[in-house]
Order: C-alpha cells, then sequence, then structure tokens
C-alpha cells in the first residue's frame, strides 16, 4: 500500500502547501505528466496529487525518490519557506532557466513560471549576434528593447529599434533579428507559445 494512502487527506497546512507548489512547479518545468512523475518516483497518482495540493505531508520515504524522479537534491522540495526558490507563480532572478537557442550570440532566460500562459523571456543578443535565418511559428509576441539596439525584420519589413522601443506582431509572419550594434542589447520578450516551441527558432 503507498504511503499516502494509509491516511485520509488532512487539513492544509501552509507548509504543506508551499513544498507542494513546489514540486508541482519543478514538475510542470519538465514537462511531466502526474502519472509521468508517479511512475518515475515509484507512488501512485493520488498521492502525488495530493501533496501537490498540499493536502498530504512529503514523508522522509518519498523525499528521495521523488527528488530522484525530478534530478534534484531532496534539500530544494524542503527548504525553508523564507529561501528564494522558485514557485508555481514566481521566478526568482538567480534560478532563472535557460532556454536552449540555435543561433550565435543569442541567450533566452525564462522569466515566466510554470504556471504562466504566457511565456516571459529576457533576450540577450551580443554585438553582431542573431537569427540565423527568418522563422515562424504559432502564436503572437510583444517585445521592449530594455538596452542597446536590435534589428527586427517582420514579414520582409526591417525595423532598427532602440532602448525604450517596442514592437508586436503574429509570429505566424516570417520574423527574424539581429544586433548591429556595438554593445550588448537586452530585449524583455513575451509569447503566447510554450517554452519548448520558442527555442525551436532562435
Amino acid at each position: 500500500m503507498d504511503a499516502f494512502d494509509e491516511a485520509a487527506a488532512k487539513p492544509k497546512d501552509d507548509a504543506d502547501i508551499r513544498v507542494g507548489r513546489r514540486v508541482r512547479a519543478l514538475r510542470l518545468e519538465r514537462n511531466l505528466s502526474l502519472a509521468d512523475l508517479a511512475a518515475k518516483a515509484g507512488i501512485s497518482i493520488g498521492a502525488l496529487s495530493q501533496i501537490e495540493r498540499g493536502m498530504s505531508s512529503l514523508r522522509v520515504k518519498v523525499i528521495w525518490p521523488l527528488a530522484a524522479a525530478l534530478d534534484i537534491e531532496p534539500s530544494a522540495l524542503i527548504a525553508d519557506g523564507n529561501e528564494a526558490v522558485n514557485d508555481l507563480y514566481c521566478v526568482r532572478a538567480d534560478k532563472r532557466r535557460q532556454i536552449p537557442v540555435k543561433s550565435e550570440g543569442i541567450a533566452k532566460a525564462l522569466l515566466s513560471p510554470p504556471a504562466a500562459t504566457l511565456t516571459g523571456m529576457l533576450v540577450t543578443v551580443e554585438a553582431g549576434g542573431g537569427t540565423a535565418e527568418a522563422y515562424a511559428h504559432a502564436g503572437h509576441e510583444f517585445g521592449f528593447v530594455m538596452a542597446g539596439e536590435v534589428e527586427l525584420v517582420v514579414d520582409a519589413t526591417t525595423y532598427v529599434l532602440k532602448a525604450g522601443d517596442s514592437f508586436a506582431f503574429k509570429s505566424t509572419l516570417l520574423h527574424a533579428f539581429r544586433n548591429p550594434g556595438a554593445e550588448r542589447c537586452q530585449i524583455l520578450w513575451v509569447n503566447t507559445t510554450k517554452p519548448s516551441e520558442v527555442r525551436d527558432g532562435a
């Protein structure tokens, strides 16, 4: 019998809620379903669901296999509530996940948490860096140039944007961008697509 099947669901506790949200955030970051993670950790789907909803405490016998299934240290699951950790609804500045890109001179850091509908990114384009070719995908996007300048091409039209400028367009239009300046460019970029789809472009 699963350890969590031995006891009925109990009233929610703040600590259990925080841990549950952390487990769900880590699961969603890894694109795992409840069934996937439960199978990897060797626990029932019901037990995992109760943990994520804060209805069951994370017992010692489950911490290790669950941490192993998520590829993290067990301490990451039970970190004190005052520690700066990512959650379903927030991303700490020092814990941003990098999104793999194909092009040279471009880095994308994921700003949005797992529960977000929108994909927010901090896109850094080094001087001379840019997309290898124009690309398109489903959705819409918006950007705000925070520093430097960027040459943005959307549907065969070229725009040179500097700090303070912004843009928005349908992602289905062919688009590309590069940094024509001598300084690093940083853009706050928001997509309606998932991170796994965003990375396939640049």
